[in-house]
């Protein structure tokens, strides 16, 4: 794997990633008016709705499998989205596509990255009745996810020291695919995991590119959607600051997992489904 060139591109990450937190989010302010939300109806709650689960950067749909099994023990539809992890406003209407092949009402659950596209892909579908995040980002209209990390996020530091940089066909100008670099993966992404776990992960990381960091949200789900937070209290990626300063401006339900790192969904599956179970029931009481 190659070493981290220096590029414009990358320059240009490592700056906003490390002035993450200057002014991004107002978390000290009143929250943006949330758009009416019809309640279910029995007719459109006649069945349980299906959970979507979508990953975030250096993960994949194996990343969900512990929350998976619980929820399908429960006897839920669950779908992960394969989340192509290559500039955001692409994703989002991958996923939006995605949403539109499922039938009934349908809880959407984003990790890290994938809240940001959740966020994105689900305005206007009706569908959607709830939004989970996990570690997640949620941006407001033309914030970036790097904006979002914090400013003691783990990936406030120099980019050569936290990525490896492929490149990748059809690739916009400066543009490459990111991966973690080993130290980083273990000291800071999944640092609650056993270490075998932890290193089957790193090994088996998606890429993402570096747009999909830098390309601002076109949408804001969460004003219209009602929105719950699953915040690990060790998460070193998007830090617990910055995810509780968008957990209160979507007016979200959150629950901390004490010690949880950013895969809370790997180390923690039991209250990471009990959170997504909670949103279950809040969309469709029946349910």
């Amino acid at each position: 794997m190659k070493t981290l060139r220096s590029t414009p591109a990358l320059a240009a990450l490592a700056t906003v990633l490390a002035v993450a937190s200057a002014g991004v989010i107002g978390a000290d302010g009143p929250p943006p008016p949330r758009a009416a939300v019809a309640a279910p109806t029995a007719a459109a709650c006649a069945g349980k709705p299906t959970v979507v689960l979508v990953h975030g950067a250096w993960a994949g749909t194996s990343s969900w499998n512990g929350v998976t099994d619980r929820l399908l023990r429960e006897g839920y539809v669950v779908r992960a989205f394969a989340n192509p992890l290559r500039g955001l406003t692409g994703d989002a209407a991958d996923l939006a596509a995605f949403l539109k092949t499922i039938d009934g009402p349908i809880v959407l659950v984003g990790h890290s990255y994938g809240g940001s596209v959740i966020t994105n892909a689900a305005a206007g579908n009706p569908a959607v009745r709830q939004l989970v995040y996990v570690d997640a980002a949620a941006p407001a209209i033309g914030e970036t996810t790097a904006q979002l990390s914090g400013a003691t996020s783990a990936l406030g530091a120099q980019p050569g020291t936290l990525y490896d940089q492929v490149p990748y066909a059809g690739a916009p100008s400066g543009d490459a695919e990111l991966y973690l670099k080993q130290p980083v993966f273990l000291q800071s992404f999944g640092q609650d995991l056993p270490k075998p776990v932890a290193m089957t992960l790193w090994a088996g990381q998606r890429p993402a590119t570096m747009r999909a960091f830098t390309t601002p949200s076109k949408a804001a789900a969460w004003q219209a959607i009602p929105s719950w937070y699953v915040i690990g209290t060790a998460d070193k990626i998007i830090t617990p600051e910055s995810q509780q300063a968008m957990a209160r401006r979507a007016n979200a339900k959150i629950l901390q997992v004490p010690g949880g790192s950013h895969l809370t969904l790997v180390s923690h599956p039991a209250p990471v489904t009990g959170q997504i179970l909670a949103a279950v029931h809040a969309a469709c009481p029946s349910s």
